[in-house]
């Protein structure tokens, strides 16, 4: 009988495999981005991830194989993606990899690969890990331009967090490319508080990622098994004692068969894995514990000098041990477990003593000769190596060193890890200070800054906090004011009130001119003048740029320039805005400095935009995207950029285009002041459309209901206008004259069109709709409004929004056509009707109304279109005519007429009986198995379709067209 370690033959798994390969053929389609492959630990994950892998090669894919490394609790940072990298480069050279990609950006690569030269002395840490995460997207993208890319991920319960963050952002990303990530993970080990789980939970509400439960074998698949590596078909009941025993988990039945027919079935799953080891020689088992400390996978070399065996006398012990098939020989000169488990048992049987000595073995090795390892990892595996020694004086300061190496590739939440060990470790040190040369306050400023970076505000105050506590401000003022700084930038990255307070705080630490004091001075002047404190603010940067021009930093010159062009655009002096980032953009250019350029491009969007030359500013925006993406920036900058594109848009009516920008730049993780901005555009077109469950949704997002008043004139200003609209849009004007008695009293004004100016228009409109009930009220909010005007800002978006609030509807109407902005076009044209109506004129109310309702129908604006038919059937002048005439009573062919001139569709049929039931959008949604925000669409279509302004007239309507009694066939 001729029996292997593992069966020649694939067993089963058929309908795992179609699903990889439907996902495979989605992926081609640019429809899928990702599988997750989740089961036990031997269930034979692995084996379908190479099957699946071989067939996608076959078929013509780029197959790319990274794994994950278990190094105790800190993990590797972005050990999958290096060893893809570092496949690619083995195939085709580095030169060739960094041909794809952007230019000078293959030096960012080099953090990960050595091969890819020096790495860029880019100082610009808080970009940096969103540079790396976009430059592996358009990696992979560009792969894939060439033929479908497979990239396979094994392990990823093992993942370190900067991988797990990689994985989420492509995964979300993967879309416009055939792309198809397979990433395997271990569902028995996903305890509670395991950090894969939020992962997987975000990947399962992604389109596109697919979820593969992999199953234990059954009874006739372990038979199947069985035949395949004993090379015969098998008794039965020898199958059904390997069945019950193994539980059909193929690892363990490869165990049970290796036992051979006089092996007794041992007592735990420790005792089966084992076994095959404890029958190997003892050489060979001694020479197998010492590679069980190095981990899964251990290059020759390393296990010989730590083993202190010489060529010969470790190949003769790991012979036996490679033909049991405990052992492979893997790429690269090195050894493999077969399955992690068979390592995790063999580690286990180290004794206390035996465990200490291996590790500490491993790290003096390593240490001696770091060719020993790949590339990149000599100072993390030294590391783990020592602190598994608990050896607490190398274990940190080998922490110390691995934490500013994995800095250094942007692996900001593992270098957290290693420095909270050293923290841990620093009182079991005496002279921890000398070891590493640099006192407790460094490391826990070190921790700060890098809890920041990686998104973890709460951490990041608490280390501050801790560095605080253990400096003197009167012997370390520098260092207490950039921990300051620091305090304040974390305030503000929670919107949270108080980083004005640690900034003036820290600026009378630093009195006298320096680069310390320039720093504070930015940073206090750019917050003064989102304060709305323009003129302190101004003073307070030109201060800083006097500093910076002394020094000769130019970047920090150009980026003080666009801090006072921000003062000027709060201001409303729009001209001089655009003009100030035209330096600053010039001086980026001169510098090569892709941040300054985009920054100074980003912003002369906006104030195009503000100056009402949108259609410029859109075409500006997609200049500045183009760059961000050629410059390895989009997920940065890019994205604040295409916001900027979405509200140019926004102004022009081009909403749905708006809406699919704001949607792909939300997948791109921005920071979330960015997020809480692409959030406050998609808001304003809910509102107009009358989606008022996603409006809602947003404006709690963005703390729009918040009772705190956010710092930044910006987020109040726009804030407070969201909230008035969001009234207006539900019939409260009451409400809507509640938030602005309260914000108007003591406001931070903007004095930009689309801040104050588009706030001073809602004055106009709560006004109007209050009046008739609360006039004493509405006459205090007119003289707050007059505060307002005063100040607004030049432009000729200002003057239109100016002309507005004075109640010249008609001439507004005028000036927003020469602007091209059809909603608010539309907006003044029925506040104008309403005059007309008022006086008398119906002929000229009908004429204003006509000419606004196509505008409104096209946007989709369901409110307005009902506010402007409600309107037209009062002065006798019936927009929806068709549908109205239609709706003859008795007559069945004003039914039909009615149903064909209304067009619904059938789903919006569906939505219209169950309105007409009195259902509320929850329910609807229940019974139709949609989500209540499709519902709130669906409605709000139905409303202008129907000439009616309330779902109560929509139902009779229904009932007067008969469509309540059409078929439904379908859906929509």
């Amino acid at each position: 009988m001729t029996r292997r370690a593992v069966s020649p033959v694939f067993v089963g798994r058929g309908t795992e495999l179609e699903t990889l390969s439907e996902a495979y053929d989605q992926a081609r389609k640019q429809a899928t981005a990702a599988v997750l492959i989740g089961g036990e630990a031997g269930v034979g994950k692995t084996r379908l991830a190479v099957r699946f892998a071989e067939q996608a090669a076959q078929d013509g894919a780029h197959v790319l194989v990274g794994g994950c490394v278990e190094l105790s609790a800190e993990g590797l940072a972005y050990a999958p993606f290096t060893a893809a990298l570092r496949q690619l480069v083995r195939e085709g050279g580095a030169a060739e990899v960094a041909a794809l990609l952007p230019d000078g950006a293959a030096r960012d690569l080099a953090r990960l690969l050595p091969e890819f030269g020096e790495p860029s002395g880019d100082g610009e840490t808080e970009s940096a890990r969103a540079r790396l995460f976009e430059l592996i997207l358009t990696l992979l993208e560009r792969l894939a331009e060439r033929r479908p890319v497979v990239l396979v991920i094994e392990d990823i319960h093992w993942a370190d967090r900067s991988s797990r963050d990689l994985i989420a952002f492509l995964s979300r990303n993967l879309r416009s490319a055939p792309v198809l990530m397979v990433m395997t993970y271990r569902s028995d080990e996903l305890h509670r508080t395991h950090p894969l789980r939020p992962v997987l939970a975000e990947l399962g509400r992604v389109d596109g990622v697919v979820r593969v439960d992999l199953p234990r074998f059954t009874q006739s698949e372990v038979a199947a098994q069985m035949a395949g590596i004993l090379g015969v078909t098998p008794e039965f009941a020898k199958v059904d004692r390997v069945f019950d025993r193994s539980g059909g988990i193929p690892l363990f039945v490869e165990a049970l068969l290796d036992c051979g027919d006089e092996c007794s079935f041992p007592d735990s799953l420790h005792d089966l894995i084992i076994g095959s080891v404890e029958r190997l020689p003892e050489d060979s088992q001694r020479v197998l514990r010492i590679a069980a400390a190095g981990g899964v996978r251990v290059g020759h070399d390393l296990l010989a000098a730590v083993s202190g065996l010489s060529d010969v006398e470790l190949e003769n012990a790991l012979r036996p041990a490679i033909a049991a098939n405990v052992l492979q020989v893997a790429d690269g000169g090195a050894y493999a477990f077969r399955h992690a488990l068979i390592r995790e048992a063999v580690h286990d049987e180290l004794l206390p003593g035996e465990h200490a000595r291996m590790h500490a073995r491993y790290a003096q090795e390593i240490d001696r000769d770091r060719t020993l390892v790949p590339p990149g990892r000599a100072a993390i595996e030294i590391a783990h190596h020592w602190y598994s020694a608990r050896d607490d004086l190398w274990a940190l300061i080998s922490a110390w060193e691995a934490a500013g190496k994995a800095a250094k590739s942007f692996a900001y939440t593992e270098q957290i890890q290693l420095l909270e060990r050293v923290l841990t470790l620093w009182d079991k040190v005496p002279d921890a200070a000398e070891r590493i040369g640099h006192d407790h306050c460094t490391v826990l400023e070190r921790a700060s800054e890098a809890a920041f970076l990686s998104g973890e505000m709460e951490q990041s105050q608490k280390y501050v906090r801790g560095a605080l506590a253990e400096l003197d401000e009167r012997t370390s003022p520098e260092r207490v004011a950039e921990l300051l700084v620091r305090m304040a930038n974390v305030k503000e990255h929670k919107g949270k009130p108080g980083s004005l307070e640690y900034l003036w705080r820290a600026e009378r630490l630093v009195p006298h001119p320096g680069d310390v004091r320039a720093l504070v001075l930015a940073r206090l002047g750019q917050s003064l003048m989102c304060a709305d404190e323009v003129e302190q603010g101004t003073a307070l940067t030109e201060e800083a740029l006097r500093i910076a021009r002394e020094t000769g930093d130019e970047v920090q010159e150009a980026d003080l320039l666009i801090n006072l062009a921000l003062g000027h655009s709060i201001n409303g002096d729009l001209e001089t805005t655009f003009a100030a980032n035209e330096r600053a953009l010039t001086m980026g250019t001169r510098l090569n400095s892709p941040r300054i350029i985009l920054r100074a491009l980003g912003n002369n969007v906006d104030a195009l935009d503000n100056l009402g030359r949108s259609e410029e500013a859109v075409a500006l925006a997609l200049e500045g995207e183009k760059l961000a993406r050629r410059y390895g920036r989009f997920r940065h900058q890019g994205t604040f950029i295409a916001n900027n594109r979405a509200e140019a848009l926004e102004s022009l009516g081009r909403w749905d285009e708006a809406i699919e920008i704001i949607k792909r730049s939300l997948t791109m993780g921005p920071t979330p002041r960015n997020r809480w901005h692409m959030q406050r555009v998609r808001a304003d077109i809910a509102i107009a459309r009358g989606e008022e469950d996603l409006a809602r949704d947003i404006l709690t997002e963005v703390g729009a209901f918040s009772p705190h008043r956010d710092e930044q004139t910006q987020e109040w200003t726009n804030n407070v206008r969201l909230r008035v609209a969001w009234h207006l849009m539900r019939g409260e004007p009451l409400p809507a004259l509640d938030v602005l008695e309260a914000e108007l009293d003591d406001p931070p004004l903007a004095r930009k069109a689309m801040l104050a100016g588009r706030l001073l228009a809602s004055v106009r409109y709560v006004c109007d709709a209050a009046a008739p009930v609360a006039p004493d009220r509405v006459a205090r909010v007119w003289a707050l409004g007059d505060r307002l005007a005063e100040n607004l800002g030049g432009g000729p978006v200002n003057e239109a929004f100016g002309l507005v609030y004075r109640g010249e509807f008609d001439a507004a109407a005028e000036a927003w056509q020469r602007l091209g902005r059809p909603y608010v076009r539309a907006k003044a044209l029925l506040h104008g009707a309403m005059v007309a109506a008022a006086s008398g004129d119906r002929d000229g109310a009908s004429l204003r109304l006509r000419e606004a309702h196509p505008l409104a129908v096209a946007l989709r604006a369901a409110p307005l279109v009902t506010q402007i038919d409600t309107l037209a059937r009062r002065v006798g002048c019936p927009i929806s005519e068709p549908a109205r005439q239609a709706a003859e009573p008795g007559t069945d062919a004003g039914a039909a007429a009615g149903t064909e001139q209304v067009a619904l569709t059938p789903r919006e049929l569906e939505v219209l009986r169950l309105v007409a039931a009195g259902r509320s959008n929850r329910d609807i949604a229940a019974e139709l198995f949609i989500s209540a925000k499709t519902v709130s669409v669906h409605v709000s279509n139905i409303l202008p379709k129907l000439g009616v302004s309330s779902r109560g007239e929509a139902a009779a309507a229904a009932h007067r067209l008969s469509l309540l009694d059409q078929g439904v066939s379908g859906t929509a």
